[in-house]
C-alpha cells in the first residue's frame, strides 16, 4: 500500500473562541476544499480557502475535528491544549472517503449526485496517450476511432451517441466544441493533462447548456503543484515523434508561473494497404500554453495564453501540394488557433462556504482546407463569460450556486458554393441547490434560462439524486434537457473526403434533447461491480444522411430519435498489485430517415456497433518498479453502407445495406520505473487487424462514388512505440 501523507498544523489558543489552522501535502502543497468540522457538530463544517487555511469556531462539548478530502482517507483529531498537531494519513486503496477505487486507477466521484469518473494521471500512464483522443483505451465509457480513411479526424462516443453531445471542458471552461470538434481532442497534448472528469448523463447547468448526455472535464497540470520539470519523448514505427516539456516555477508564495509545450511530426509516407492513398496524413503540430497563478487570502487569479498550429497533408500518395486543377487527389488542412483565458474568484476566509468567481474565455479558430479541389474556408470566434457565486443556506447541508453567462459565436464556412454564416449572442442565468445528508444522500436541483438571438428562450431544468445504502452501495438517478446548434460541416468533416453532393434540405434547429439515467454501483474490498441504463429522446436532431451513395443530407429529424445504452463493469483486485476490468455494453440508436423522398423509415445509426467487450488486466511490481498492463477490446458489427446497391436504390424502405464484421483490439505496454526516468514500451492493435478497402473506388478518386469517410475499422496494421519520461520534483 502506498501511503499519502497530509501535515495538518493547527494553531490553538486557550483563550480563543476560533480554532486556525492550515492543510497541505507531503510535499506541503496547500489543499484547498477540505471540509473540516467538529464530530458532533457536522453543520458547523467550514471548507479550507485556496491558500489551504481554515477558521472553525470552538465548541465546548465536542474537541474531536474531523477532515474530509476527495482521494484522502477521513481522519481526525482531538484537540487539547497541544499548540502544534502533525497528522499522518494514509491512502486507502479500497475505499477512499470522497472517492471509490473501482481499479486501474480509475476513480468513481462518490460525493458527486452525478455519475463522475475520474482518469487519474496513473491511467493514463497505461497507454502512451500522446493526446487527449488516445486517453480512453482502458475506459469502458468512452470510445474512440477515425472518422474517416483520409483526414486522421478522430471521434468520439458515450452512451452511443457522438462527442458533439458531449460538453468537453478544459478546467471547467467549454472547450472543444464548434469548429474546434473536428480535430480538438488532437489539441490537448496527454503530458499536459492532471486528471480528466467523465460525467455521465446530463451535468451541471453551471457550465452551461451544451451537455446533452455527459461531460468531459479535463484538468491540466497546475503551475503551483507540478512537477519543475517533465520531458516527455515518444517515437512509433511509422515515423511519428513527439515532444513534451512541461516546466513550473514558484516565484513566491503567491505567484506561480507555468510553460506547457508540445511539437510532433509525421513525414512518413504510409500505404500499407496498397490503395494509393496514405494510411495516415502527414503533419506538424506546435502547442503551447502559458499560465500564471495569483494567491492571497481573500483573492485568487488565473489567466494563460494557448497558442496551436498544425498542417495536415493526405490523400494519395503522389500527392505533395494542393493544385488548382488536380489530377491528383490530395486533402490539406492549415489550423490556427488561440486562446487566452482567466479564472478570478473573490474568498471570504470567515466564511470559506461563499465565494464569488469569474471566467473569462475568448478564442480564435481558423481553418483552411482542400478535399481534391473543393475548399473549407472557416473561421470560429468565441467569448465566453461566466459569474458564478456560491452560498449556503442556513447550515452547509444546504448549499447553492448562481450566475450569469454570455456566450458569443461568430461562425463563418465556405464550402463550394455553400456559405454558412451566423452571429450567436446567448446571455443566460442559472440556480443550483444542492443538499448533502451525512454524504450519504444528495440532491442538486439546477435550473437554467438563456436567451438566444437566433433561437428564442431556451429552458434548462435538471435534477439529480445519490442514496447510500449501507457502506458499499449506491445508487443514482438524473434527467434532464439540454440543447445545442449543429455545425454540419465541422462535425461531419471526414465525409467531406467523397465525392458526395452536401445537402443541406432546410435551415437547421438546435439539437434538443431529454436524458434519463441511473446507476447502481457495488463496492466490497477486493472488487466493484456496476451497471448502468441511460436514455435519450431528441425533440429535434440533426440527421446526417449517408444511406445513398451519391449524397450527404442534411436535415431535422421527423419522427422517432433517440438512444438508449447500458453497461454493466467489474473490477477486481485479486491480489497485491493486480488490477482487472472487465465491461459489456451495450447501446442502441435510432434515426427516422427518409426525407429526400418524403418518407419517414426509422433505422439503426451507421457505423455504431451495438455491443463492445473490454478487459484490462494491469500488475506493477513491488515499489512499481515495472508495470505491466494489456487492454482487449471487441468490437460487435455494425450497420455500414452498401456502396454499390444504394447507388441505385431511390425509396428509404428496403434501403441497401450491410454489416460490418466484429473485430478484436489489443493494446499492451510495459514500463520501467527510476527515481527520475520512466521508460515505456508498447504495441497498439498487436493483432493488426485492418479494414479491408477503407476508400471506396479508391482508384477513382475523382468518379461519382468515391468515398473515404466508410471508414468503420482501424485503417493500419500494428503500431509499436518507445518512450520516456524524466522528472524534476
Amino acid at each position: 500500500m502506498k501511503k499519502l501523507f497530509i501535515l495538518l498544523f493547527f494553531s490553538v489558543s486557550g483563550f480563543s473562541q476560533v480554532i486556525e489552522g492550515k492543510v497541505t501535502d507531503k510535499n506541503q502543497q496547500i489543499l484547498p476544499g477540505v471540509i473540516v468540522f467538529w464530530k458532533n457538530n457536522p453543520n458547523l463544517a467550514v471548507f479550507t480557502n485556496e491558500m489551504g487555511n481554515f477558521k472553525i469556531n470552538k465548541t465546548l462539548e465536542d474537541k474531536l475535528l474531523i477532515f474530509k478530502f476527495l482521494g484522502y482517507k477521513t481522519d481526525s483529531i482531538l484537540l487539547t491544549n497541544t499548540d502544534y498537531f502533525t497528522k499522518i494519513l494514509q491512502e486507502d486503496n479500497q475505499d477512499l472517503e470522497g472517492v471509490v477505487v473501482k481499479g486501474n486507477a480509475t476513480l468513481i466521484d462518490k460525493l458527486s449526485p452525478i455519475h463522475t469518473e475520474i482518469i487519474t494521471t496513473k491511467t493514463l500512464a497505461k497507454a502512451a496517450c500522446c493526446n487527449l483522443s488516445e486517453s480512453f483505451e482502458t475506459n469502458a465509457s468512452v470510445s474512440v476511432s477515425y472518422a474517416d480513411a483520409v483526414t486522421g479526424s478522430k471521434q468520439i462516443q458515450l452512451l452511443g451517441l457522438s462527442g458533439t453531445y458531449v460538453q468537453t471542458n478544459i478546467e471547467n471552461i467549454p472547450n472543444i466544441r464548434g469548429l474546434a470538434s473536428t480535430f480538438g481532442f488532437n489539441y490537448v497534448p496527454g503530458t499536459w493533462v492532471q486528471s480528466i472528469d467523465v460525467g455521465k448523463g446530463v451535468g451541471s447547468v453551471v457550465n452551461g447548456y451544451e451537455n446533452m448526455i455527459g461531460a468531459l472535464n479535463v484538468e491540466l497540470k497546475k503551475p503551483e503543484a507540478s512537477e519543475r520539470m517533465l520531458l516527455n519523448m515518444y517515437f512509433n514505427n511509422f515515423g511519428r515523434s513527439e515532444a513534451n516539456l512541461n516546466l513550473s516555477k514558484k516565484i513566491n508564495k503567491k505567484w506561480a508561473v507555468g510553460l506547457l509545450s508540445h511539437g510532433s511530426f509525421l513525414k512518413t509516407k504510409i500505404d500499407n494497404n496498397g490503395d494509393g492513398f496514405l494510411d495516415l496524413p502527414k503533419y506538424d503540430q506546435v502547442n503551447f500554453l502559458n499560465r500564471w497563478k495569483y494567491t492571497s487570502e481573500r483573492f485568487v487569479a488565473q489567466f494563460g495564453l494557448k497558442y496551436l498550429k498544425e498542417n495536415r497533408l493526405g490523400g494519395q500518395t503522389d500527392f505533395e501540394a494542393r493544385e488548382t486543377t488536380p489530377t491528383i487527389y490530395g486533402f490539406t488542412n492549415h489550423t490556427t488557433r488561440v486562446e487566452f483565458f482567466s479564472k478570478t474568484a473573490i474568498l471570504f476566509p470567515e466564511k470559506p462556504y461563499r465565494g464569488l468567481g469569474l471566467i473569462v474565455n475568448a478564442s480564435t479558430h481558423a481553418s483552411d482546407s482542400y478535399f481534391g479541389f473543393k475548399p473549407y474556408i472557416a473561421n470560429q470566434k468565441t467569448i465566453y463569460t461566466n459569474l458564478i457565486y456560491q452560498d449556503i443556506i442556513g447550515s452547509t447541508n444546504h448549499t447553492y450556486k448562481a450566475g450569469l453567462s454570455f456566450l458569443n459565436d461568430n461562425y463563418d464556412e465556405n464550402y463550394g458554393a455553400i456559405g454558412l454564416q451566423r452571429n450567436e449572442l446567448v446571455p443566460g442565468a442559472f440556480f443550483e441547490y444542492a443538499y448533502n445528508h451525512l454524504d450519504r444522500t444528495n440532491l442538486l436541483i439546477g435550473l437554467r434560462e438563456d436567451f438566444h438571438n437566433l433561437y428564442g428562450n431556451q429552458f434548462s431544468p435538471r435534477i439529480h439524486f445519490k442514496q447510500e445504502f449501507g457502506q458499499n452501495q449506491t445508487l443514482r438517478l438524473s434527467a434532464g434537457r439540454g440543447f445545442r446548434v449543429p455545425n454540419p460541416l465541422a462535425e461531419y468533416f471526414g465525409n467531406l473526403v467523397s465525392s458526395r453532393a452536401v445537402r443541406i434540405l432546410e435551415p437547421l434547429n438546435p439539437e434538443v434533447s431529454w436524458t434519463f439515467g441511473s446507476s447502481y454501483m457495488i463496492n466490497i474490498k477486493k472488487f466493484s461491480i456496476s451497471g448502468e441504463y441511460y436514455f435519450t429522446n431528441f425533440e429535434n436532431q440533426m440527421i446526417a444522411d449517408l444511406e445513398h451513395a451519391e449524397y450527404l443530407y442534411f436535415y431535422n429529424s421527423e419522427g422517432k430519435s433517440n438512444g438508449q445504452s447500458a453497461l454493466i463493469e467489474l473490477n477486481y483486485g485479486p491480489v497485491k498489485n493486480w488490477e482487472i476490468k472487465l465491461a459489456y455494453r451495450y447501446v442502441e440508436i435510432k434515426q427516422t430517415m427518409g426525407k429526400p423522398q418524403g418518407e419517414k423509415v426509422v433505422l439503426d445509426k451507421m457505423f455504431l456497433p451495438k455491443e463492445r467487450i473490454l478487459l484490462n488486466i494491469g500488475y506493477a511490481f513491488p515499489y512499481d518498479k515495472w508495470k505491466i498492463d494489456g487492454t482487449l477490446q471487441w468490437n460487435g458489427k455494425r450497420r455500414i453502407a452498401d456502396m454499390e446497391a444504394s447507388a441505385d436504390h431511390v425509396s428509404y424502405y428496403a434501403m441497401p445495406s450491410k454489416m460490418a464484421p466484429s473485430y478484436v483490439n489489443i493494446n499492451g505496454q510495459i514500463s520501467r520505473n527510476f527515481p527520475r526516468f520512466e521508460y515505456y514500451l508498447g504495441g497498439e492493435n498487436i493483432t493488426g487487424f485492418k479494414q479491408k478497402d477503407p476508400i471506396y473506388k479508391a482508384q477513382h478518386p475523382f468518379s461519382t462514388h468515391f468515398d473515404a469517410g466508410m471508414a468503420w475499422g482501424p485503417v493500419v496494421g500494428a503500431t509499436v512505440y518507445i518512450g520516456f519520461r524524466y522528472k524534476l520534483l
